[in-house]
Order: structure tokens, then sequence, then C-alpha cells
């Protein structure tokens, strides 16, 4: 589960996690999601969320952090945070997650390249049948 490594000094020692441990925690019970590489244990905070528990229990085991800077957070709220703090993500994790982030952009930029190659290419076709 959770394993402790850092520096030798004991109050700066940092919990780490994994996706896993995360995902285990997606209930009522006891609700923990990730925010920029920061695990959160949000259970006492569901009732009094402005937005509703329906949406943190969306957010529920996983990472949260697009869906949290999509909403455009106040600076008290990402003060709050600090006070549902458990841990880090292991930094194996985080190596992971950003290569797949980065993924993500070639999942919707290249059938984007593809429909503008097609579209220039019926454009082009077009005009040229037109003048024959």
């Amino acid at each position: 589960m959770a394993n402790s490594e850092g520096s030798p000094s004991e109050e700066s020692q940092v919990t780490y996690y994994t996706l896993e441990d995360v995902r285990k925690r997606n209930s009522a019970k006891e609700l923990w999601l990730v925010i920029h590489g920061r695990v959160y244990d949000i259970t006492r905070f569901v009732e009094e969320h402005p937005g509703g528990e329906e949406v943190l229990f969306e957010q529920a085991g996983a990472d949260a952090t697009e869906s949290f800077e999509d909403v455009g957070h106040s600076v008290d709220a990402r003060e709050m945070l600090k006070q549902y703090y458990v841990g880090d993500l292991h930094p194996d994790v985080l190596i992971t997650t950003s290569s797949n982030s980065s993924s993500s952009w070639s999942n919707w930029l290249i059938p984007a390249v593809a429909v503008l190659i097609l579209g220039l290419m019926y454009r082009f076709y077009s005009v040229d049948s037109r003048s024959s």
C-alpha cells in the first residue's frame, strides 16, 4: 500500500501512494483523489463541497487535476486543499501519467490534421473538376 520515503527528517517525510492505492478509496466511507500529483482524502469535505457531492464522487479514486483546473477554483479553495493532503503520488506514477497526457494531445491532433488535409484535397479536387 503506502510506503514512506524521503529525507531523514521526520517533518519533511512524505508518504507516497500509487494510483491503485487511490482507486481503492472511492466510496462514501473513504474518498480520495489526486490533484497535481498530490493525494487528498476529501471524505470529510464531501457534504460541504459547493458544487455538490456528485462531482466529487465522479472524480473519486482518480486523478482529478484536469477537472479541478477546468472549474477554475479560487485561491481559497486551493488553500483549503492543504488540510486534506495525505501524500504524493509515487514518482514512478507521475512519469507514467505525464507521458499519458502528452499522448492525449496526439489523440485529437492527428485526426484534426487528417480532416484538414482531406478538406483541402476535396476543395482542390472540386475546384479542379469545375474548371475542366
